[in-house]
């Protein structure tokens, strides 16, 4: 029961970051969805970094793992609105947003999930 409690608060905490994100960076109706894409980078950023430590730690299955990981991280990135906007692009023919954006979700999301793994080892050697 108290990792579905660490899981509960965490994933609130995360949307409540992505929710608050849009309200800063307002986008028009058809324009490039930056905050989902801001959210999705960061959130890609943190579970590397937290999962670099995790692994090293041997704290796989820790509260801090379950809260943050798999609730906060869960509750921030937005891979399905990030499949939503995607397809309101292919459904108004916006080919050019819908293969840059995808391009940049995926390709940045490894980078900077490489980058968190690559940033914890440099500060722990």
């Amino acid at each position: 029961m108290k990792t579905i409690l660490f899981i509960f608060l965490g994933g609130g905490l995360g949307s409540v970051f992505r929710y608050l994100t849009a309200k800063i960076i307002p986008i028009a109706k058809g324009a490039f969805p930056w905050p989902t894409l801001i959210v999705n980078l960061f959130g890609c950023f943190l579970i590397g970094l937290l999962m670099g430590w995790v692994i090293k730690n041997n704290l796989l299955r820790s509260d801090l793992y379950f809260f943050v990981a798999v609730g906060f991280c869960g509750g921030l990135t937005t891979f399905s609105t990030f499949s939503l906007e995607g397809l309101e692009f292919l459904k108004t023919g916006n080919y050019s947003a819908f293969f840059s954006y995808t391009l940049f979700s995926l390709i940045g999301g490894l980078i900077m999930v490489a980058s968190g793994f690559s940033l914890l080892r440099l500060t722990n050697s």
